[in-house]
């Protein structure tokens, strides 16, 4: 499958998105990675997490880069050796990269009732602007600010920080596609400006699906 989306925010920031339809031994095909990456993906149990992974250097490839250029730190967290920043993300059949010259988070998540019933371990000042009456907007604001906490903790990636207690998203309307959160951690308070968008795709037994894209900047 060719590159699903791009989104290009600035000409310094741009969102690569791919749709994971390849087989695995067609994407490691595709791909040449580096040693330390290699043994990471042999290490890794699931099938479903190495095409992810594999689909990611596809992205690398699209954008200019490979995986030569890309490294983890010792919290897991990935650099680009050139200076630019780069997020990370996958969620079932997609996997999305976020490139910019500034700090970035990137998340995508796919839509699912039972968000429903973890809410209240992520959420909590957010419940004062959210409807439950109304089921679907309900989980997919929810979806949303899952994936505004999960990019921010990509971006700060520090321990001890906790998405219901420290991370604060303000209130917002689905057709806005952007919102504005805090993080209260450390005595310290961050802004992040969360942006976010919608997407349709079927899975292997051609049911739709909905998907939410999320990124943040600090």
């Amino acid at each position: 499958m060719p590159l699903y989306k791009t989104i290009t925010l600035n000409p310094s920031t741009k969102i690569f998105v791919w749709e994971i339809t390849e087989s695995y031994q067609e994407l490691f095909e595709a791909v040449v990675l580096n040693e330390s990456n290699l043994n990471r993906l042999n290490c890794m149990k699931s099938e479903i997490h190495q095409r992810a992974f594999l689909s990611v250097r596809k992205l690398l490839q699209h954008s200019g880069y490979t995986d030569f250029d890309l490294y983890y730190d010792e919290f897991g967290k990935p650099h680009l050796y050139d200076g630019n920043h780069i997020s990370i993300t996958h969620s079932h059949q997609f996997s999305a990269i976020i490139l910019s010259d500034k700090v970035v988070g990137i998340d995508i998540e796919l839509q699912r009732e039972k968000i429903i019933r973890i809410a209240d371990k992520f959420a909590d000042s957010e419940f004062t602007f959210l409807n439950s009456d109304e089921k679907t907007e309900f989980i997919r604001k929810l979806t949303v600010i899952w994936g505004a906490k999960e990019a921010i903790f990509k971006i700060r990636n520090e321990k001890g920080i906790s998405f219901r207690d420290h991370i604060k998203v303000k209130a917002f309307e689905m057709k806005d596609k952007r919102t504005q959160t805090e993080l209260h951690f450390d005595s310290i308070i961050r802004d992040f400006i969360i942006c976010f968008e919608e997407f349709k795709s079927t899975d292997r037994n051609d049911l739709e699906q909905n998907f939410t894209l999320v990124y943040a900047f600090e």
